[in-house]
């Protein structure tokens, strides 16, 4: 998908039919990765029309998208420290046998 720190474009998307406040999110490759909450698009999206400078970045992938990160007004957006010790809950160790 992306790599964490790669930059995101937020497009408004006011001719949405399901919500004409819809931000989408594209990949710098320009392809679709997700949109931004309900609870989020209003605010951003308001800040995007009033010619607000909004930089985001991707940071990790999630079960239905992306998640990204977002700043304003010429700041740069920021990573959270990376996790150390997260499993991928598609991986299953061996069960652990004693010696005999």
């Amino acid at each position: 998908m992306c790599h964490p720190g790669e930059p995101v474009e937020l497009r408004l998307e006011p001719d949405n039919k399901a919500d004409e406040r819809a931000v989408a999110v594209y990949s710098a490759r320009g392809i679709q990765i997700g949109y931004l909450t309900a609870e989020r698009c209003g605010r951003i999206g308001q800040l995007i029309r009033s010619g607000r400078a909004v930089t985001a970045v991707f940071q990790e992938q999630a079960q239905f998208g992306a998640v990204i990160r977002v700043a304003f007004d010429g700041e740069d957006p920021q990573l959270p420290p990376p996790r150390i010790g997260v499993e991928d809950p598609e991986w299953w160790p061996d069960e652990e046998w004693p010696d005999e």
